[in-house]
């Protein structure tokens, strides 16, 4: 099993910390940062992922500048008070004569993880869709006609109504399209495929796991239904855990930037 994640890649930095007392000079709390945790994040988290899930060989084409997402959480009820987002979009992008130089029959699948952060253009990404004969793409950008040619897309439903909005129909995604919506798990070809209902601790990065899922199982049974459900059920192991992680223990700091 050969894979090839394109997309834009980050580090995610947790900094967990004790809040014990407000600020006397403004209505916020009181930070004390205890210990910090990093990984890999988005497209590196996807790879991250895929090794968790048992892929044997996984080959990334992304971002060499570094974005960094740093979120500020309190340690007993891990809530999130801030992130702070440095470099979020990137002046470097994917060119036509690096993906001409790409021997795409070598893969047994390719995967656009496209965080929207001017790494990848439509242009570009249109012209992955019709590379391989197995394309997978999760995007953040609104869907339209430059994405029919991807085998299966997957968004979450506010990124799906956002295209809906803007004009895009679900006829021209019928057999393609994948809405993840959170704990009502997601929809497929008209039907719902529901996840058991557990203690929610950190929804990040639960996208990529999920989409690390799909692919995984695909290779190996060519079953979009039932890689949906294994899917389902690896995000829903990751969302118990605290920050971006893997649904096999998998360190994701391997992968990190």
């Amino acid at each position: 099993m050969k894979i090839l994640v394109i997309g834009d890649s980050c580090k995610d930095i947790f900094i967990y910390g004790e809040i014990s007392r407000m600020c006397p000079e403004a209505p916020v709390p009181i930070f004390n940062p205890k210990y910090q945790k990093e990984n890999g994040g988005m497209a590196l988290n996807v790879v991250a992922n895929l090794y968790s899930c048992g892929a044997k060989q996984v080959d990334i084409l992304t971002n060499k500048q570094n974005i960094t997402k740093t979120r500020y959480v309190e340690e007993k009820s891990n809530h999130m008070i801030m992130r702070v987002d440095i470099n979020d979009s990137v002046e470097e992008k994917l060119t036509a004569e690096m993906i001409l130089g790409i021997n795409f029959s070598k893969y047994d699948a390719v995967i656009v993880s496209d965080y929207c952060k001017g790494f990848l253009d439509i242009e570009i990404i249109k012209y992955i869709s019709y590379a391989h004969k197995l394309t997978f793409l999760d995007t953040k950008k609104e869907l339209s006609e430059w994405a029919y040619g991807f085998t299966y897309v997957k968004v979450n439903e506010p990124e799906w109504n956002k295209s809906l909005n803007s004009g895009e129909k679900i006829e021209n995604w019928k057999d393609k399209l994948i809405v993840t919506k959170g704990s009502k798990g997601c929809e497929y070809n008209g039907n719902i495929y529901s996840v058991e209902k557990v203690n929610f601790l950190d929804v990040s990065g639960a996208g990529d796991t999920f989409l690390a899922g799909l692919v995984f199982s695909y290779l190996q049974t060519k079953d979009i239904f039932s890689s949906i459900k294994y899917a389902n059920e690896v995000a829903t192991m990751v969302v118990q855990e605290k920050g971006v992680t893997t649904p096999y223990g998998l360190n994701n700091e391997t992968f990190s930037l």
